[in-house]
């Protein structure tokens, strides 16, 4: 009779070992591959909402329209305006407003920019001359904001920290030739700091 051979006990336990090693490294590399993925997909959302940012200050500092408003107190603002308020590091009306369901508004806005608890916030209002129980509507662009700043190349090519410039006056349609009339920046530098994306400096031209 044939003597039938079979696993010892150490053969099975050397071979259980060898499959859970390998099991181990299989793991391993499975989870790293898996945590890799994860801080990709959260690096380019980042990168998106970076990216977005970047659109809409785009669109809003280039669709600047020179329309003035009234703020919650009945004064006049300027179509453009930053480096006077606390509340906002940028204060413009822009066109372009898209009106998919035809509702019996203007095609201008409002739209502010604000850095607050580090966070880049934007707001919208609904209407350009404000009633006293306005509120804008708020949005939360970028997290882990430490600082917005803004400069403005006016017509002589020399950079202002605010806007409109001390002489100019605030709120005024612009006029060719009519003394203090409101008179755009022919450009916006912004600069964005930030830890995650270090300094990140931005030029827009306004429409001429």
């Amino acid at each position: 009779m044939r003597r039938q051979r079979a696993f010892t006990l150490i053969e099975l336990l050397i071979a259980l070992s060898i499959f859970a090693v390998l099991a181990l490294l299989a793991y391993g590399g499975l989870n790293n591959l898996m945590v890799t993925r994860a801080a990709t997909e959260v690096r380019a959302e980042e990168l998106n909402r970076l990216q977005m940012t970047y659109r809409l200050l785009e669109r809003d500092i280039e669709q600047w329209v020179p329309r003035p408003i009234r703020n919650e107190f009945g004064e006049r603002e300027a179509s453009l305006r930053a480096g006077d308020r606390i509340e906002a590091v940028l204060e413009l009306t822009r066109g372009g407003w898209r009106n998919p369901a035809e509702q019996p508004r203007s095609a201008l806005q409002r739209v502010a920019y604000a850095v607050r608890d580090k966070a880049l916030l934007r707001y919208q209002w609904p209407t350009l001359d404000r009633a006293p129980d306005a509120e804008p509507r708020e949005q939360t662009l970028l997290e882990d904001v430490d600082e917005l700043r803004l400069r403005f190349l006016d017509a002589a090519d020399q950079w202002q920290e605010r806007w409109p410039p001390a002489g100019q006056a605030a709120g005024q349609p612009a006029a060719p030739g009519q003394p203090g009339a409101e008179i755009p920046p022919r450009a916006v530098e912004v600069v964005l700091i930030s830890a995650r994306w270090g300094e990140l400096r931005w030029l827009f031209l306004l429409p001429a």
